[in-house]
């Protein structure tokens, strides 16, 4: 499988639309099309954006040996409870806002975000 096709499977594997997946990665979702299609070469630029931004291991992307992604889904979650016990409880609430800060602006909630920046007594 040439590494087009590879991207293209690891954009399905995380769910991501053409358009989420060439957002996060800083270019256009046609441009992203058109690597997908085999239409344009994949520079070491764009492989180290995939890699850094979505976990995906270099070695896979390039070759197509090895597992796709550098940590599972299980291992990223086990070290993020491991640290988050490890923080003072006022951390842990910076965390968890944080968190629910970065899932608003994920689906693109204004909404949500105006929400959660407003202190309980609404102002």
């Amino acid at each position: 499988m040439p590494i087009n096709e590879r991207i293209k499977e690891a954009r399905r594997v995380l769910k991501l639309s053409q358009i989420n997946f060439a957002k996060t990665i800083y270019i256009s979702n046609g441009y992203l099309a058109e690597i997908e299609l085999g239409n344009r070469r994949v520079n070491d630029r764009l492989i180290q954006l995939i890699t850094t931004s979505f976990g995906i291991n270099k070695h896979w992307l390039v070759t197509g040996e090895g597992p796709m992604f550098m940590t599972t889904p299980d291992q990223k979650l086990n070290r993020i409870t491991s640290l988050f016990k490890d923080l003072n409880p006022k951390f842990q609430d910076y965390v968890l806002k944080q968190m629910d800060l970065l899932i608003a602006l994920q689906n693109g909630s204004d909404n949500e975000l105006t929400q959660i920046g407003k202190s309980p007594t609404g102002s």
